[in-house]
């Protein structure tokens, strides 16, 4: 057997290996996204987005679930682009290749595969045992830390990416490092920006343990971050557990809209970034 015939052997055997995982994947895929439809879709109704989670066998919905998933998620994101976007142009554009530098880098990679119980007792530790209670406030900061390395991890690829021809283009005209950066740097470099927090978004929208050690769940409608709050995950590990049907129903329309929401954040996220690479 020649070489030529045993590299397109191989080359075959290598692509179709990588379509048979690619299959197993969007199988996978598939079947997820059938059982959350056939399973889900039959339980949704408007009690769903105006009654709070009710007794075994009462009528009730996940309003409260809801707004509770929303507050928390939109306070972590808050904290965790404004943190992970200055952290990120820190090591892209000034100390990156310093010492300190590379071990930031490093702890932040850590913090990317870190399990998301462990940041939920961190935070137990540093934010709801002092104060003597669980909140939603530590609920967030537990969701921020979670998103912020990927943030910090996808503004620095972003940034890096860019070329050196606009820092120097803007340096030449007088303009100051920062104001490069603000004015140019961070806006050629947007839809990467955007990405990022929306990979940060889907990282946090269904994380349960790091909320049972903080914000813990609230059977009642409740806006005060201060206190225990419901969320759309815990109330789900909390249904799907039960042994009543109509719980496990509501765990079902939970899962479906966390999906849901997912997708449709992302596909907002990539028409944004398309209109802002348009002429």
């Amino acid at each position: 057997m020649d070489r030529a015939l045993r590299r397109r052997i191989a080359n075959g055997l290598f692509v179709g290996l990588c379509i048979a995982a690619t299959l197993v994947a969007l199988g996978a895929l598939v079947l997820i996204l059938w059982s959350l439809l056939t399973q889900g879709v039959g339980g949704i109704d408007l009690k769903i987005f105006t009654m709070t989670q009710p007794a075994p066998g009462s009528p009730g919905g996940l309003a409260n679930a809801i707004v509770g998933s929303l507050m928390m998620c939109a306070l972590a994101m808050v904290l965790a682009v404004v943190v992970g976007v200055l952290a990120g142009t820190w090591l892209a554009e000034y100390g990156g290749r310093t010492t300190y530098g590379q071990i930031v880098r490093f702890l932040n990679d850590v913090l990317l595969s870190a399990p998301s119980i462990l940041v939920g007792l961190f935070v137990y530790q540093l934010l709801v045992r002092p104060f003597h209670g669980f909140s939603a406030y530590a609920g967030a900061v537990a969701l921020a830390l979670l998103a912020a390395p990927i943030v910090t991890r996808t503004t620095e690829d972003m940034l890096t990416l860019q070329p050196n021809t606009l820092r120097e283009a803007g340096m030449a005209l007088g303009a100051g490092r920062g104001l490069v950066i603000r004015s140019i740097i961070w806006k050629a470099a947007g839809a990467g920006l955007l990405t990022g927090g929306l990979l940060g978004f889907a990282r946090i929208s269904g994380e349960t343990a790091p909320l049972l050690f903080t914000s813990l769940g609230n059977q009642f409608f409740s806006t005060n971050m201060s206190q225990p709050m419901a969320s759309l995950p815990t109330t789900i590990f909390q249904f799907a557990l039960s042994a009543y049907d109509d719980w496990r129903r509501l765990a079902w329309v939970g899962a479906l809209l966390i999906a849901v929401a997912v997708l449709a954040v992302n596909t907002i996220g990539r028409l944004l970034a398309r209109e802002t690479h348009r002429p």
